[in-house]
């Protein structure tokens, strides 16, 4: 449903936006912005050193891209959750605005060897967003995320070379010149996932960012 794949930018100039959430503990702080990937709008917050992104995605039930308050439902990328029993129950309380997804994924291993990938999953979580008066739209947060690790593949090292390791020199270069990720996401980009899993924990998120 959500792919990702280059980003277009929707400008925010003077971008006076904020994130901030503490993962597994850790503050992460940054300047949000909203950007759009294929057919859908995201809010996303990227830093650098190491590369890391938080991307939150908010829609309706029927797939769509949502930009109103309310509370969304968190739920997961690959969830067919339209056939989903607990899913539809909850929705059909009409507690929720809308559903929404969360991705957050980092590098360990520099210049982008290996990442820590952390997706939602439905657990009965919610997203909160709020419209200030002030022009600003608020979204609260605390998200448990499934959390995997990815390497590059040999393959894609060996056969990339010297060119793959420009480009991703490139796409650093990028993030930390625009403040927006450039190609982080591992996922389809010569990475394989490992077999382990573990938890990544989003909690006290709070982004305050323009309409």
């Amino acid at each position: 449903m959500l792919a990702f794949n280059t980003a277009s930018l929707l400008g925010q100039d003077g971008n006076p936006n904020t994130m901030s959430v503490m993962i597994n503990g850790k503050e992460y702080t940054c300047e949000p912005h909203r950007i759009k990937i294929s057919a859908y709008g995201y809010i996303t917050g990227n830093a650098i050193n190491p590369d890391a992104s938080l991307r939150i995605w908010l829609g309706s039930f029927d797939g769509k891209d949502l930009n109103e308050p309310g509370s969304y439902l968190v739920i997961g990328e690959d969830e067919n959750y339209k056939k989903n029993e607990e899913i539809n129950s909850a929705y059909a309380t009409g507690k929720y605005k809308g559903i929404a997804y969360v991705k957050y994924v980092i590098e360990t291993k520099s210049p982008r060897m290996e990442y820590h990938v952390g997706e939602s999953k439905y657990n009965g979580e919610t997203i909160d967003v709020v419209n200030a008066a002030d022009g600003f739209q608020e979204v609260t947060f605390n998200v448990t995320l499934e959390g995997s690790m990815w390497k590059e593949k040999t393959s894609a090292t060996a056969f990339g070379g010297l060119n793959r390791l420009t480009n991703k020199l490139e796409d650093k270069a990028v993030t930390g010149a625009t403040g927006y990720e450039q190609n982080i996401d591992p996922e389809g980009a010569g990475y394989k996932k490992q077999p382990t899993l573990d938890t990544i924990k989003l909690t006290d998120g709070k982004v305050k960012i323009k309409m």
